[in-house]
């Protein structure tokens, strides 16, 4: 009796586990499905971004669905700057890593997009630049 107590705790952890696992599954599956046709999409713990007939829309996951933060017009694009996503103003360094947040620029209007990595971030700083050059 003593031996068959001592696995009901990891028995619990097997079914925590397995019930993570599909919810993750179940966002990616989401991600996909909004996501569909965009020039460049990414999913990250902090959110989601794509990047869409000349418009950037980003969303967070709530609830079993993706609820939009903000838009912004690509061909509006004047600066993309790499801040830190916890220090206020602080832009980031070159070398640091881990969350950050690109804030674009342009027509009188300022919006952040939080990352959960900062090398992705960059990327997507010099992708977004290219389109809106692009785009003029």
């Amino acid at each position: 009796m003593m031996h068959g107590l001592l696995w009901i705790p990891l028995l619990l952890a097997f079914v925590m586990l397995a019930a993570l696992g599909w919810l993750e599954r179940r966002r990616q599956n989401l991600f996909r499905v909004w996501s569909d046709s965009a020039e460049l999409a990414k999913l990250d713990g902090c959110g989601a971004a794509k990047l869409k007939d000349g418009e950037l829309c980003w969303s967070s996951f709530h609830a079993g669905s993706f609820k939009e933060e903000g838009r912004f017009v690509i061909k509006s694009l004047e600066v993309v700057e790499l801040m830190s996503l916890a220090s206020g103003e602080a832009p980031l360094a070159d070398e640091s890593q881990g969350q950050c947040r690109l804030r674009l620029i342009g027509e009188n209007q300022q919006m952040d997009v939080p990352f959960s990595d900062a090398e992705r971030a960059r990327g997507w700083m010099n992708q977004l630049m290219a389109k809106a050059r692009c785009d003029l």
